[in-house]
């Protein structure tokens, strides 16, 4: 291999962890770091996490990535959480409140009010999404309301509202460039799929003066260079950026209609490519998956609120101390469930419910129940809520999809993958790569340096995947309708 090999460094930062990576022409990770991230609920139904505190752990990510390879790199690409929002003051670049999650649901007063005025369809028909305190917009305008004099410092220019991307990129190139791209954009509710741009009358219902926002460019081309920072070298081009379940899906290469990826993480997204912004009749969200510099592409996603996250949570409550694999491990030795059943709306549900007022749900419990069982219960959850929304996607577009590709933390577990492909039907294609985010950011960084000659120079990448056939002996109707009337008790709770 040639010292002069293209590198890109890839800077995946999602709500446990923010990782980065080197990625060379020929699609390999060749270096990786990560730090851990903590997540705080103040109150009930309120998600935060520190914004230094993430910058500190991406620098720590990136020091130690770049300490294994000693070449230099040709491009930054930055896949990130997405909907989770930042306050900061434009003269000195200072954090002006935490981190509002994608999780947080303290907009839903705002939500229900809009709601009420009747405005879901207006803002529906331009955004594709729902009005749901997951969005970014409900957050800003927190943030506005109970910053001192927000509002006008926010008209003045004197503040940045913006989503993850935006703040590792203004920290990146010291406070020079404030933007975003289309697939992050899209996330907040203040952006028209049908124009391309921020909305005025969806910036007046919301509140939130336009000079606070980033500008938005393609997801793939020059967004800024890097001052120098350890290891970093000043003057590399950020070439990239994309939100993280876009990313996944770019980088399992699903560029066309018909393929379906799930990400599993904190919570779980599933998504499939488009042709244009089709509106959805069964509860998924519209959205702009990326631009690449040349044309947008389009995707209906369902988003899951927790998945990974409702495990650890079953986890910590069942015994802290016990490592979540052991339990899990003592969970998959069952026979069966037990006709254990846990709904985890532990703040609401998300697609293709989207009820904020739902409530977690253990139900199904006897004197033989044990803590496996509600183990069991909390990693079955993830495949009944994924068959939720992969039914609501084949209903939008009219035919069965054929099979599912998974990526991400929770697909480790062999266990869950096998019950997924079961209780689909449907082959479960696993990415064995922990890095497809980043990846996807990568690759969309790596087409702007012209590394990849098209699409299919792309696809033709090596990608370890294992395939999960279903077993056509072992139908799970009877319990999928059980979690179904769990489903009923979570949603009346």
């Amino acid at each position: 291999m040639s010292d002069r090999t293209p590198l890109i460094l890839a800077i995946d930062e999602g709500t446990s962890n923010a990782k980065a990576v080197l990625v060379n022409q020929s699609g390999q990770v060749v270096a990786r770091a990560s730090r851990p991230l903590s997540l705080t609920h103040p109150q009930p139904g309120f998600s935060e996490q520190d914004p230094e505190a993430i910058w500190a752990a991406t620098l720590a990510s990136i020091e130690e990535c770049l300490g294994q390879v000693a070449r230099p790199i040709d491009a930054v690409a930055i896949s990130n959480q997405r909907e989770s929002v930042l306050a900061w003051s434009r003269q000195t670049g200072a954090a002006l409140a935490p981190c509002i999650s994608w999780q947080c649901r303290r907009s839903l007063p705002l939500c229900r009010e809009l709601h009420a005025q009747g405005h879901e369809a207006g803002v529906l028909a331009k955004t594709g999404l729902t009005l749901d305190p997951m969005f970014s917009a409900g957050k800003m305008r927190w943030l506005l309301d109970h910053l001192p004099d927000g509002h006008a410092r926010a008209a003045a220019g004197e503040i940045c509202l913006g989503t993850m991307d935006s703040w590792l990129l203004w920290k990146l190139s010291g406070g020079q460039t404030f933007a975003t791209d289309p697939s992050n954009a899209a996330r907040t509710q203040l952006y028209n799929l049908h124009s391309g741009d921020w909305d005025n009358e969806l910036l007046a219902l919301f509140g939130i003066p336009r000079q606070a926002l980033a500008k938005i460019l393609p997801s793939a081309g020059w967004f800024a260079d890097t001052v120098a920072l350890g290891r970093l070298p000043a003057q590399v081009p950020v070439l990239s950026m994309i939100g993280d379940s876009h990313a996944a899906l770019y980088g399992q290469g699903g560029f066309l209609p018909g393929r379906v990826k799930a990400t599993l993480g904190t919570g779980s997204s599933l998504m499939t490519p488009m042709a244009g912004p089709l509106a959805s009749a069964h509860g998924l969200s519209t959205t702009l998956a990326w631009h690449d510099g040349t044309a947008p592409t389009f995707a209906m996603e369902g988003n899951i609120v927790h998945t990974g996250a409702a495990v650890q949570w079953a986890a910590n409550l069942l015994a802290g101390a016990e490592p979540l694999d052991a339990l899990a491990e003592q969970a998959a030795a069952l026979p069966d469930n037990g006709g254990v059943y846990f709904v985890p709306a532990l703040s609401g549900l998300g697609a293709p419910h989207w009820q904020a007022q739902a409530r977690g749900v253990i139900c199904g419990l006897t004197e033989a129940s044990s803590r496996a069982h509600i183990m069991r219960a909390s990693l079955e959850s993830i495949g009944y809520q994924i068959r939720d929304v992969f039914e609501a996607m084949e209903q939008d577009i009219g035919e069965p999809l054929k099979e599912l590709w998974v990526d991400g933390g929770a697909t480790r577990n062999r266990w869950l993958m096998q019950f997924l492909a079961d209780l689909l039907q449907r082959p479960v294609i696993r990415s064995l790569s922990p890095e497809v985010s980043a990846l996807g950011a990568a690759h969309l960084a790596g087409k702007a340096l012209d590394l990849w000659a098209d699409a299919q120079a792309l696809l033709e990448l090596e990608r370890p995947r294992e395939r999960f056939e279903p077993d056509a002996q072992r139908l799970l109707h009877g319990q999928y309708e059980a979690w179904q009337l769990a489903l009923r008790r979570a949603l009346v709770a």
